[in-house]
């Protein structure tokens, strides 16, 4: 990053920041998300698997949501205590596992064997 220790005149820092903002990637579509013989749509709270409704909660839609958001990390128990149910929520990891099971019961073909929600055991 360029660090310039002389003065700059207005125009150039707007053009300097408006370099910075097309430079940055474009965010991706996350209001439909497919995998498998799955199609889940955000705004319609609609879920299906091979194109049958899977009736989802609100808050498993959030949950969801948020996997989908970071499906390439690895996501703690206390992380989505935090983003999905809020600072001021006081749900134990157990409400966290909890809420991953129903969705491996809805969403898995073999919930036991699961290939989609994925627990990597010690990390999250």
């Amino acid at each position: 990053m360029f660090v310039s220790r002389e003065p700059y005149s207005p125009r150039e820092l707007i053009a300097r920041v408006q370099a910075a903002i097309r430079r940055k990637p474009k965010p991706v579509d996350t209001s439909s998300y497919r995998f498998g013989d799955y199609e889940i749509d955000f705004n319609s709270m609609t879920a299906r698997r091979g194109g049958v409704p899977v009736f989802l909660t609100n808050l498993e839609f959030k949950v969801l949501g948020f996997f989908t958001e970071n499906a390439i990390r690895v996501l703690s128990r206390e992380l989505l205590v935090n983003e999905v149910w809020g600072y001021n929520a006081y749900p134990t990891t157990r409400t966290v596992d909890n809420h991953v099971l129903k969705l491996r019961q809805k969403l898995e073909l073999d919930p036991a064997n699961p290939k989609h929600i994925l627990t990597i055991y010690g990390a999250g």
